[in-house]
C-alpha cells in the first residue's frame, strides 16, 4: 500500500449486513458477537476495515435503516459492551470499523 494515500484509498473494506452475517445466540438474526468470532478469518482475507450496516436501536420497519436512537445498540444484535469488544478486537488485528450513518432515515 502507498503510505502517502489515506487508508481508505487502497484498503480492503468488507461490508457486513449484520442481520444475516452470523448468529451466535440461535435467534436466527446475526449479531455483533458473530462478527467478533469471525475477525481472524476476515483478517486472513486481507480485510483492512469492516463497514457495518446499522445496528442502532430501531423499530426494524426498514431493516435497521429507520434508526430510533443513534446512541443505543438494538438488543437483537447485542449490547454496547459487545460492540466495544468488537472494536477493541478489530483494532488489535489492525482492522478499522466504519459505521453506516443514515441520518436521512431517522425514525420518529
Amino acid at each position: 500500500m502507498n503510505s502517502e494515500l489515506p487508508w481508505w484509498k487502497n484498503g480492503v473494506i468488507y461490508q457486513i449486513y449484520l442481520k444475516s452475517f452470523q448468529d451466535t445466540t440461535g435467534s436466527g438474526t446475526g449479531d455483533i458477537n458473530g462478527i467478533t468470532r469471525r475477525l481472524d478469518y476476515l483478517k486472513t482475507l486481507g480485510v483492512d476495515a469492516l463497514w457495518l450496516t446499522p445496528m442502532y436501536l430501531s423499530p426494524q420497519i426498514d431493516n435497521g435503516y429507520d434508526v430510533a436512537d443513534y446512541c443505543a445498540i438494538d438488543p437483537a444484535y447485542g449490547t454496547l459492551e459487545d460492540f466495544e469488544r468488537l472494536t477493541a478486537e478489530a483494532h488489535q488485528r489492525g482492522m478499522r470499523i466504519v459505521m453506516d450513518m443514515v441520518f436521512n432515515h431517522t425514525s420518529t
